[in-house]
């Protein structure tokens, strides 16, 4: 009897505090952040509580102010790859919309924008400061030098970067968007509900011996005339139609990113877009969208182990209709989920191209790979877990949303989809996944719906928390997430509205606050100071990662405008949220 009572009270509280998720400003200016701050004792002395809270999906989860606790530390901030950057290999000019990507390691920060990339300094036992350039603007198909075929011929946009912390090593991956001539056996084009397929290998000789990443010289105004010219000249050569994409990756062998990788290539029938990589003990996961005007999403995974070693690796996909946008979870901190237990895929609902904007729900899918018999692997789904309704912000992507300053020209906010990284942090016995994207709020702005969720006894993946952070009338979107060693959450996003220029800002919350709100103060990593007008494409992506280091540092990379500049900027910073600051 006592236990049921306990239990009760307990459900009862945890009830009281899921309404006070939607925080409205009463007649005195005190929001009820602060009272559900104050119930932050009984959350800690109640361990059961925690593991209790599940907002009701009917609850409101709009939260319309600012936390109370003190803004996340800024602990680094800084100019990367843009206008205005110099570094050792000269300028490069960037296009809209930019492609963010950064990865942190013990001694270096790594940036990819678009098709160049370019490596920092971090202040620690090799360096005395954080931001010096080091390395770039270069080709990102640099890394791929004396690898032949495409890889190394085409550089390519859309390359992402990530730190595999487990093993110490550099990943990057770089998609071909170009038709390639056809190949000999070259393979037909998977469907929807075949077996994992094993892709073909796109160089036989791979991954051959590991080559250092070579440096190039700063190039002469003469060999950058050259270098525009022959890109102008490659968009008016007519593309294959016959033949097939495929992606690269270069994986390194130590974690000094200025050593030598071994480097893959592998055929894909199907557009390789937006790959976004994730760290999972049995493999490098990498979904990819095959265009914006057909619902299909290829789901892939590469033999993670084989790669570390040098050895010949291979690569398996499935491929999925009906689904906006997939991302896999992707590993923070250092302790591993139960071992063989499958990767989660999670998707929005909806359908833009259906004119579907709203939903109730979150999508996942277990993807369990088998190396052995690769057409065994395994992909379950989709589950629904019921969440709280939403509406794509500005109704999806490459609409004209978020307004400026002085200006009518909107950016875009690719509000149909959860676009970043999908997070993964086991603490101990619990397993949490964080997700955002971007949605339309009462208020009349944009917001970030973000989510966290927990995966059961059963393996199942279940709703522990969400909220909208929408604290005013201003835009909030296309944000990224990420969870230090604490269970704290940070998430950084861009920032704007019709008298505000876009900027970049980052908000978060600790462990034991109570669900559904960003207690933290909003953090400014830039103030934007102009308007967007060449373009409404607006950055595809931002960018956390977690520091290797202390597990608790969350990097981030965003875009920003400087005044008079012909394009955008990015700024990189690095947050730490302190755990018992009011």
């Amino acid at each position: 009897m006592l236990r049921l009572f306990i239990s009760i009270i307990l459900t009862a509280i945890a009830l009281q505090l899921s309404a006070q998720s939607s925080m409205t400003v009463t007649k005195s200016g005190r929001n009820d952040v602060s009272a559900a701050l104050e119930q932050r004792e009984t959350i800690h002395k109640s361990k059961t509580f925690s593991g209790a809270i599940e907002i009701q999906p009917t609850a409101p989860v709009e939260q319309t102010g600012q936390g109370t606790r003190p803004p996340a530390e800024i602990a680094a901030s800084f100019d990367g790859l843009g206008y205005g950057f110099e570094g050792p290999q000269g300028t490069a000019r960037h296009r809209n919309p930019s492609d963010n990507s950064l990865a942190v390691g013990p001694d270096h920060i790594m940036q990819t924008v678009n098709s160049k990339m370019a490596i920092f300094t971090k202040k620690g036992e090799k360096y005395d400061s954080t931001g010096m350039v080091l390395y770039g603007p270069v080709n990102t198909n640099n890394v791929f030098r004396g690898f032949g075929g495409p890889c190394e011929e085409m550089n390519n946009g859309d390359a992402v970067v990530r730190y595999d912390q487990l093993a110490g090593r550099w990943l990057i991956v770089m998609p071909i968007f170009r038709r390639l001539p056809a190949r000999e056996s070259e393979p037909g084009t998977q469907k929807h509900g075949e077996a994992a397929k094993a892709s073909m290998t796109g160089n036989p000789h791979q991954p051959g011996k590991a080559e250092k990443l070579f440096k190039p010289q700063k190039p002469t105004p003469e060999e950058l005339a050259l270098a525009d010219s022959l890109r102008r000249t490659r968009r008016s050569v007519p593309r294959n139609e016959e033949g097939s994409y495929c992606m690269c990756y270069a994986i390194s062998t130590s974690p000094d990113p200025f050593g030598s990788y071994y480097r893959y290539e592998f055929v894909r029938p199907l557009f390789p877009d937006y790959p976004r990589p994730a760290v999972w003990p049995d493999g490098y996961y990498v979904p990819t969208s095959t265009g914006d005007h057909v619902i299909q999403k290829h789901a892939c995974v590469v033999e993670r182990e084989k790669m570390l070693e040098g050895k010949p690796a291979q690569e398996i996909c499935f491929v999925i209709d009906s689904v906006v946008f997939l991302n896999n979870a992707d590993l923070d901190g250092y302790q591993l989920p139960p071992e063989g237990e499958p990767n989660i895929l999670m998707a929005t609902g909806g359908a833009q191209l259906k004119d579907v904007f709203s939903d109730n729900g979150i999508y996942y899918w277990k993807f369990s790979v088998d190396w052995e018999e690769p057409s065994q692997s395994k992909l379950e789904g989709p589950e629904k877990i019921e969440v709280a309704e939403y509406n794509y912000l500005g109704n999806g992507q490459l609409t004209k949303t978020v307004p400026q300053p002085g200006t009518d020209q909107k950016l875009d906010s690719q509000g149909d989809k959860i676009m970043p990284r999908l997070v993964y942090r086991r603490i101990g016995d619990q397993e949490s996944i964080v997700a955002v994207h971007s949605v339309n709020t009462t208020a009349g702005g944009g917001g970030v719906r973000w989510y966290e969720f927990r995966i059961d006894d059963n393996r199942d993946v279940k709703l522990f928390q969400q909220g909208t952070y929408a604290p005013d009338d201003n835009y909030r979107w296309m944000s990224s997430p990420a969870m230090d060693k604490y269970g704290n959450i940070g998430i950084g996003y861009s920032f704007g509205g019709a008298s505000h220029y876009p900027g970049q800002r980052f908000a978060g919350r600790l462990a034991g606050d109570p669900p559904g709100l960003l207690t933290l103060k909003e953090a400014v990593l830039v103030e934007g100071e102009a308007s967007q007008i060449n373009t409404m494409r607006w950055m595809d992506y931002a960018q956390t990662a977690v520091d290797p280091d202390d597990d608790h540092t969350i990097w981030y990379v965003g875009d920003y405008l400087k005044e008079g500049a012909e394009s955008y900027s990015t700024r990189i910073g690095a947050f730490r949220i302190k755990r018992d600051e009011r």
